[in-house]
């Protein structure tokens, strides 16, 4: 079971001040996807740890509404340029929230990894909201920043490259492109550092350019 809160943040764009839910607890997880998906029981927790102003749209994490935060004037005007106008209820699917916290986050400059990261969220939010049309939308776009992490220096810690790449490739399998997604299962072994611990990595992306399954746990 999931336990949320209520906290009260300001929204450093337009300074309208808002409650907004967050996650306190849960009651542990049901398993967990070959996309590393993890499934809670009861309400999911993933729309509750990304926040929203339904004024104008700006998004991101608790820290993003912090005292301190101070949005260049370009920002502000690339919120109510570009988010505002695509506010549609008070009530913001998890997947929108995420949507607007990676479009501010990459205006910001944050890095590929941190982009790609906001991008999986949303496709996982959207296959609990049941939009598949999206759900491909979001994990192109992952997959895409997770490949420019990879390319960039220090975009991936070394001992997680091996992961990233299976990840890429598991994202590519789910939109349909298997010709993509057998490509960087094939590179998963050539990112291994440490054969032993990593073998589970290698064997999962057999698995899945193979014959597919749905969960590891």
């Amino acid at each position: 079971m999931t336990t949320l809160n209520l906290i009260d943040l300001t929204c450093p764009v337009c300074e309208t001040e808002f409650r907004s839910q967050t996650v306190v607890a849960t009651n542990g997880y049901g398993g967990k996807r070959t996309d590393f998906h993890e499934r809670a029981a009861g309400m999911q927790p993933l729309p509750y740890f990304v926040h929203l102003c339904t004024h104008c749209g700006y998004a991101g994490v608790a820290r993003d509404f912090g005292e301190g935060v101070d949005p260049s004037d370009l920002l502000k005007e690339q919120v109510w340029s570009e988010l505002a106008p695509a506010l549609r209820s008070s009530l913001p699917s998890g997947s929108l929230k995420y949507e607007h916290a990676a479009k501010v986050a990459e205006w910001q400059g944050n890095d590929a990894r941190y982009l790609a990261d906001l991008y999986l969220r949303a496709a996982w939010c959207c296959v609990d909201e049941g939009d598949t049309e999206a759900e491909r939308y979001f994990r192109r776009l992952a997959a895409w920043s997770f490949a420019d992490a990879l390319d960039a220096y220090g975009g991936v810690p070394v001992a997680e490259r091996a992961v990233i790449t299976y990840l890429i490739g598991e994202l590519w399998r789910r939109i349909g492109d298997h010709e993509k997604a057998d490509h960087w299962f094939d590179l998963v072994a050539d990112e291994v550092t440490e054969p032993v611990a990593q073998s589970w990595v290698v064997e999962v992306a057999e698995q899945q350019r193979v014959q597919p399954r749905e969960w590891f746990t």
